[in-house]
């Protein structure tokens, strides 16, 4: 034992005088500093690290180059008590332009690439880190890795000296602060679960033994407390629990290694029985046992040597163990036949932790994963244990009488029985279910009149009538719910159904019945009936319970003559640019705070509701004087303009506020019509502004402001569709996808321009909503077509109008319509203008760059209508192009088609496809497959149709196969 040690202690030293000279070999390559930016979240530092070992208790090192270019020489003294002599070097560079707060961080114990043979079981690796600049490193209490914060000034490149405190660094990273606790938190949960699953798993299975008294039930408990001290130790649980010195989790962590493979042949020789089949087999399984056993007294001294010579007997526990099932599978055993799909578990999960320890495998969770695989099969072994344990335990069914069988009705049911005894005047409640949980029992059983002080006082009045109803009718069936205050003092819903039992001289002797807890029911339904008049964002009453509270004030105003309250409406400017800019979910954010402002500002007599989006309603009935009133426009005016502070910016939102005074006769609508129009006044005079309806904008309802209130009830009067134009494929003449367009037919003033709709849709706020609608619509209607034979590679196009393309939850809207439709992503394209584009090119590129990695088609539509600079299809990742109809008219006709020619060549030598747009002569169509167009869309083969229409021509059409990509053709 002490030759091993000594050879052990032999290799450190070993390993310094080689790297040593293969440091007078040849030059060793110059320290390069690591760049961090502010956007940096991990780096792993190994590969620029410097490790030096057996340097002494004072190391000399060069530093890289500082911001001013010079070179220094530094030395570093030991800090530690027992200095190991092995030091490490790196360096970083600050490159932003703000000082960046870091965390060097060396985990304790890294399972992958820990080794078989004198593994690696974890110590603490860092003793203290020196920069060239400053002061040592402060240390961050951690009992998993050793952490220290640093600093970086602006521009700054500094070298750090590391004082090991181990022979081995497997790993070392530098985290920003926050990413790293939120890294470190993401795994708490999942630890948690799987610590409680274990440690529940083992009790259980402690209790099975305690209760059963079979072998194959301590067997089994003693494995699960072994792989939960395992789990404990791996999940730094143990130091909760048992508090230990630094370098005693290497001993603690073998040992439970060794408790492992241990109680693993234990489970085995147990629940396989092989004391009955052979006794040699005995006598090596006591063997292996006595082996292990000793290895767990060596555990002790040379941690590393037992944890190693664990490991292996592991794997040929499982080899051994999966020889032995299979045999006695073959014989008909049919323990072996149960264990059978476990021990190929166990075979997978040891297939997978030694290429683990090995460095094969190495990520972030396969440590953690493993420990919860691990649980796993415990948890199959306590299946398979109690299945077999409890086979043949059922009786046998025999014929029941109609009494048991209503008995094990009510049972299965659940309610508790409710009977009352007339005669005497006691009623029984049952106190076996769960429904009476909870509730004063001791009360309920007794007279009647017991039951009055624990009813809610609103329904004792009800009960009573119920039960004297019963008695004198002597018929009828009882079914009420009534209110019972429970032991904790709050009420509980009960349903009580009952119907009563004449006697001989056919009067009431009693009734019975059965009582249920419906308090869960009951609080659904208030939650749905208040769901349905309050919206769910703010909790605010919604349009419709807006108008039913003017419709009360209505009936009021005509007893009360001083009452004639104010409605105002109100809309916030703009606000789609705060989605944009910060998202819905910050956008709900600040309809939340705005909401919460005008409440403060309100007096109980008055109402608040959210009409929708981003449009308020109040009536205002504690001010009627007409300066009063404008005074308090003004101030609401002021209480929107109020910043709201977000992160380290402000936002700013001005509202158009539009009112309206009562008029007698006039009807709730109407007047919420009024205050509307007033509003869509305030809006088109530029908005932050309060404008009192007047008789005159009735004669302009026709307009804008009509058009927006329409467009907002469209949707619901399901008046918006969506048509589809084909898309030829020049090659063969077959219809290869569609494109979406969107159609608005009126009720009054039949089909608008989509020109229009979009306008009236950006200036209320609705074009989110409406092109949700349109990709929602064209995906679904995709996935019916590509379910039709031989249709499986249609495509459709979908127009990003402007703004959108800026919108942070567009990458997210396509993603879920992919998912929901079960769509291939390349047969989903996305169209986008020039002049959308250049709105926001930074913004615009990642949007479409995130598009593209998930595999959704991206065209450039209108080429040639705007800038057409060709910087756009090397700087965006277009995969085609739809040129503009533009190039078709009849003006310079000549000089236009060879630009057109030009275009199409130049986009093939690009390898992008060309769609040809808006081609509306069959000799304009002759002129395009002379170019090789890929791609034709015009009125000449088709108009956009109803997705009915798109569906039956495809089916008439026959089945066609081509690849599902948009391609060009050749």
């Amino acid at each position: 034992m002490s030759a091993i040690r000594t050879f052990r202690r032999a290799i450190p030293h070993l390993f310094g005088i080689v790297l040593a000279l293969l440091a007078l070999i040849g030059t060793a390559a110059a320290l390069e500093p690591v760049s961090i930016g502010r956007d940096t979240v991990a780096v792993d530092l190994m590969p620029a690290v410097e490790l030096h070992h057996s340097d002494g208790n004072n190391f000399q090192v060069s530093t890289v180059p500082g911001a001013d270019g010079i070179v220094r020489r530094i030395e570093v003294e030991s800090v530690s008590a027992n200095p190991t002599g092995n030091w490490a070097v790196f360096a970083l560079a600050n490159n932003a332009d703000t000082q960046i707060d870091r965390l060097v961080v060396a985990p304790h114990f890294k399972l992958s690439g820990s080794g078989v043979v004198w593994p690696d079981l974890g110590s603490r690796r860092i003793a203290a880190i020196t920069p060239s600049e400053g002061f040592t490193l402060d240390r961050q209490d951690s009992s998993e890795a050793d952490l220290f914060l640093v600093t970086l000034d602006p521009g700054s490149v500094i070298t750090f000296v590391v004082e090991l405190s181990s022979d081995r660094l497997p790993e070392m990273r530098l985290w920003e602060p926050n990413a790293y606790k939120d890294t470190v938190n993401a795994f708490t949960l999942y630890r948690g679960i799987v610590l409680g699953i274990a440690g529940l798993l083992a009790v259980f299975l402690t209790i099975l033994f305690v209760v059963k008294g079979s072998a194959v039930f301590p067997a089994t408990a003693a494995l699960a407390w072994a792989v939960l001290a395992y789990i404990c130790i791996d999940f730094d649980f143990w130091q909760k629990l048992v508090p230990t010195q630094p370098g005693q989790e290497s001993l603690w962590r073998a040992g439970t290694e060794v408790a492992i493979a241990f109680t693993l042949v234990v489970f085995l020789f147990a629940y396989l029985s092989l004391n009955r089949w052979h006794r040699a087999l005995s006598a090596f399984t006591m063997l292996w046992l006595a082996g292990l056993a000793g290895l767990g007294v060596l555990a002790a001294f040379e941690p590393a040597i037992a944890s190693g010579i664990a490991r292996m007997s592991m794997v040929g526990i499982a080899g051994v163990g999966a020889i032995l099932i299979l045999i006695l599978s073959v014989k008909g055993y049919d323990r072996a036949v149960m264990l059978m799909p476990t021990w190929a578990l166990i075979c997978a999960w040891l297939t997978a932790a030694a290429m683990t320890v090995e460095g094969r495998i190495d990520n972030d969770i396969i440590q953690s994963a493993l420990g919860g695989g691990l649980v796993l099969i415990v948890l199959l072994f306590g299946f398979t244990v109690m299945q077999h344990a409890f086979a043949g335990g059922t009786v046998a069914p025999s014929p029941i009488s109609d009494m048991e069988r209503r008995s094990l009705a009510l049972a299965g049911t659940g309610d508790a029985i409710w009977d009352w005894d007339v005669t005497r005047d006691r009623i029984f409640v049952g106190n076996d279910t769960e429904e009476t949980i909870g509730l004063p029992i001791r009360t309920m059983n007794g007279p009647a009149r017991d039951w009055l002080p624990i009813l809610h006082p609103d329904d004792r009045d009800r009960f009573k009538a119920t039960l004297d109803a019963i008695i004198e009718h002597r018929r009828g069936r009882i079914s009420q719910d009534f209110r019972v205050r429970g032991e904790d003092g709050h009420y509980h819903w009960m349903n009580l159904h009952s119907r009563p039992v004449l006697g001989s001289d056919g009067e009431v002797v009693r009734c019975v019945g059965t009582l249920k807890d419906v308090t869960g029911r009951r609080k659904s339904e208030e939650r749905l009936l208040h769901d349905a008049l309050h919206d769910q964002l703010t909790g605010l009453p919604n349009r419709e319970l807006f108008i039913d509270r003017l419709e009360a004030i209505s009936a009021l105003c005509g007893a009360q003559v001083e009452l004639r309250p104010t409605v105002f409406v109100i809309d916030i400017d703009k606000f789609g640019r705060i989605n944009d800019a910060f998202g819905v979910v910050t956008g709900d954010t600040v309809l939340l705070t705005v909401g919460r402002r005008l409440k403060r500002v309100l007096k109980p007599q008055d109402s608040l509701a959210r009409l929708d989006a981003d449009r308020f309603a109040i009536i205002l009935n504690s001010r009627s004087d007409v300066s009063e009133v404008a005074a308090f426009a003004e101030y609401l005016r002021g209480v929107i303009r109020a910043p709201i502070g977000f992160t380290d910016t402000e936002i700013h939102l001005t509202g158009s506020i539009g009112l309206t005074g009562w008029t007698d006769g006039a009807g709730p609508e109407e007047l919420l019509k009024e205050a509307e129009l007033a509003m869509y006044e305030a809006k088109r005079l530029g908005g932050d502004r309060i404008e009192p309806f007047r008789p005159s904008f009735k004669t302009v309802s026709s307009g804008r402001q009509e058009l927006e209130a329409d467009l907002r009830r469209a949707f619901t009067r399901h008046e918006l569709h969506v048509y589809f134009q084909p898309i030829i494929r020049v090659r063969d003449g077959v219809t290869a996808g569609f494109e979406a367009i969107l159609r608005w037919e009126h009720s009054k003033r039949g089909l608008v321009p989509v020109e229009e709709v979009l306008r009236v849709a950006q200036a209320s706020g609705l074009m989110e909503q409406l092109c949700q609608f349109v990709l929602d619509e064209a995906a679904r209607r995709l996935s019916d077509w590509q379910q039709i034979p031989g249709r499986g590679a249609l495509f459709v196009c979908v127009d990003i109008p402007s703004g959108q393309l800026l919108r942070q939850d567009l990458v997210n809207d396509v993603a879920l319509v992919l998912k929901r439709y079960k769509l291939p992503p390349e047969t989903l394209r996305m169209e986008i203008t020039e002049t959308r584009v250049m709105e926001n090119p930074e913004r615009a590129a990642k949007v479409l760059e995130r598009l593209r990695a998930m595999g959704v088609g991206l065209t450039l539509d209108a080429f040639g209508s705007g800038q057409s600079s060709l910087s756009y299809l090397m700087r965006f990742p277009f995969d085609a192009l739809k040129i503009d109809r533009a190039f078709l008219s009849d003006e310079r006709r000549e000089e236009r088609l060879m630009i057109y020619e030009s275009i199409v060549a130049m986009a093939h030598r690009l390898d992008l496809v060309v769609i040809a747009e808006g081609v509306e002569k069959a000799a304009d169509a002759d002129k395009i497959r002379q170019f090789k167009c890929d791609y034709i869309q015009s009125r000449v083969h088709s108009p956009p149709v109803t997705a009915e229409e798109a569906r039956r021509r495809l089916q008439e059409r026959g089945s066609e196969r081509k690849p599902a990509r948009i391609r060009r053709s050749v």
